[in-house]
């Protein structure tokens, strides 16, 4: 089904005061058409970050920790195995550190353990004999795992962000998410959480006097993390995170980034003197993300608390060779579900639920996300996870709250989700391998309940037809440098084109040369699109800056064509 393309709406007196305040008129329309009611929305001073004063939990876990520094205890981090858990783990390991704790971590292999803090993870915790176990990005839905550990004598403190279930563990807890928090951002990533602990644990120990002979640690040099972190976990980009991600982009761009994370620019062959939310969502992060779908993220921690680039080198290279495999992987993978495909009527379903006993488990979320992608359904991809149990990772649309959706099938059917857990667009659960195709079928009647039938349409919005001077290098590299991502969408544009020139690059990309409504001949790709295009096309695409061979000029980046 073609895309209904539309253009955002704009607020005008929010255009208006953005004029006011300086902002150039395409500036001022971008922003205003999303959301952006003031021009103080834009500055992004770590001075006006929320206090972490109004995060429930935060002072408690605050003195707990100021605690176990005074004490020496042993402080133990649990993380998770994708990005947002390796620079959460990496942000606590270092600060804990920087503020005098004795802490290390452990991570999880999702193939032998699974994710969160189980009762299993706590065993392999016992034996470094924490005092103290601290989980980053999981441990909120870990009732299990909190009670095995105090079993054992073994506090636990959990920071995390994801959607609690009707029972919290009982334990000390920091998440925006949890009932009771009045935190007015609730889309803090695990790092994030993390990095506000910190902020109350400094405060805690300054009213201690902790630092009255020596400096206070500046938390600022953990920003980078918090920053990769956020946008590779595709959070909300709201006032808040905008801050946090912004702040850390000028670390990188300034060069004062940790070792690890220049090494992980290095290795992709990126600048970090022009770091961008591109950089973090589709450079740093996926090779980040790489060892914990194909191995173990104790590579990636690693290579993000490398101490010097020597260290962190060889780490970011292996990282990379990783998700070079990682592609391959998830290119078979493509391949063989689009098979499926082609003899499924897609358009008469409200879901896609696929599964394939010899599928990579630490790739069906990729795959799942390109399928939703293709296709815009709510994607469910399974692989099998041991004799009996298969692992699934879903993806959803705007109009589906995945989790909500999967919680629904539990309840009508208790004995068919073994356990489940997520947010509004991505989830994760276990079935028994034979119930899938009873799964399936209840997870399509809740989506076709669910979800009304124009949701199914995908929608392209766009910020209209640039004018004329819009379409200048000057435009395309301060828009490069600004805050996108999840709910805060990079600007896209759409307009007619004459088509002059085109060819086949990399055997499946397609470079044009295209005029523009005002006679403008311009630059243009389109990524895995190989079929030739008409003499006139409409496009929908974003401006950017292409580097080649120490030339720099205007490129139209395509992403869809009529």
């Amino acid at each position: 089904m073609m895309p209904l393309i539309r253009t955002r709406t704009v607020s005008e007196s929010c255009h208006g005061l953005l004029l006011a305040a300086g902002l150039s008129a395409l500036e001022a329309r971008l922003y205003a058409a999303r959301g952006i009611a003031h021009p103080t929305e834009l500055e992004h001073e770590l001075a006006r970050l929320l206090p972490f004063t109004a995060l429930k939990g935060a002072g408690d876990a605050a003195v707990r920790l100021a605690d176990a520094i005074a004490r020496r205890e042993r402080i133990l981090v649990v993380a998770d195995y994708d990005a947002d858990g390796a620079t959460a783990c990496a942000t606590a390991v270092k600060g804990l550190g920087l503020l005098g704790a004795v802490v290390d971590f452990v991570v999880p292999n999702r193939f032998e353990y699974g994710y969160g803090l189980t009762p299993e993870i706590v065993a392999l915790a016992a034996q470094q004999s924490p005092d103290l176990i601290v989980t980053v990005d999981n441990g909120i839905a870990s009732v299990a795992g909190v009670a095995a550990a105090q079993a054992r004598g073994i506090e636990v403190l959990v920071t995390d962000h994801h959607l609690p279930g009707d029972v919290l563990p009982d334990c000390l807890i920091v998440n925006p998410n949890q009932p009771g928090c009045t935190f007015p951002s609730k889309h803090l990533a695990g790092v994030g959480v993390m990095f506000y602990v910190l902020m109350a644990l400094r405060a805690e120990l300054r009213a201690r006097g902790a630092f009255a002979s020596a400096p206070e640690p500046n938390l600022a040099q953990l920003l980078d993390y918090v920053a990769l972190g956020t946008v590779a976990d595709v959070v909300r980009l709201d006032t808040n995170n905008r801050i946090l991600v912004e702040q850390g982009l000028k670390r990188m761009r300034a060069g004062r980034a940790s070792p690890g994370v220049l090494a992980l620019f290095a290795a992709a062959a990126r600048n970090p003197a022009k770091a961008s939310c591109f950089d973090l969502g589709f450079t740093l992060g996926p090779r980040l993300n790489a060892a914990g779908r194909l191995d173990d993220m104790s590579l990636g921690i690693a290579c993000l608390l490398a101490g010097d680039e020597a260290a962190a080198m060889p780490l970011a290279r292996e990282l990379d060779q990783m998700n070079r495999a990682r592609r391959e992987i998830e290119s078979g993978m493509r391949e063989e579900a689009e098979g499926v495909l082609a003899n499924m009527a897609i358009e008469a379903q409200h879901s896609i639920s696929l599964f394939r006993p010899d599928w990579h488990q630490g790739v069906i979320g990729i795959v799942a996300s390109r399928v939703k992608d293709r296709f815009h359904r709510p994607t469910l991809v399974f692989a099998q996870a041991s004799e009996t149990e298969i692992k699934g990772s879903g993806r959803s649309i705007p109009g589906l709250h995945l989790r909500d959706a999967l919680d629904l099938v539990s309840k009508r059917h208790p004995d068919l989700i073994l356990k489940f857990g997520g947010h509004a667009m991505a989830a994760g659960l276990s079935l028994r391998a034979p119930d899938f195709a009873r799964f399936a079928a209840a997870f399509e009647a809740v989506c076709r309940e669910l979800m009304p039938p124009e949701a199914l349409t995908r929608v392209i919005e766009t910020d209209g037809v640039p004018e004329a001077d819009d379409y200048a290098m000057d435009v395309a590299e301060r828009l490069e440098r600004q805050v996108w991502g999840q709910g805060f969408p990079a600007p896209r544009f759409h307009d007619e084109f004459r088509v002059l020139e085109q060819r086949v690059v990399g055997e499946r990309h397609l470079k044009l040369r295209l005029r523009n409504r005002h006679g403008l001949i311009v630059e243009a790709m389109r990524f895995s699109y190989a079929d030739p295009l008409p003499a006139s096309v409409s496009a929908v695409f974003t401006l950017s800056v292409n580097e080649f061979r120490g030339e720099r000029m205007l490129q139209l980046m395509i992403e869809h064509c009529e």
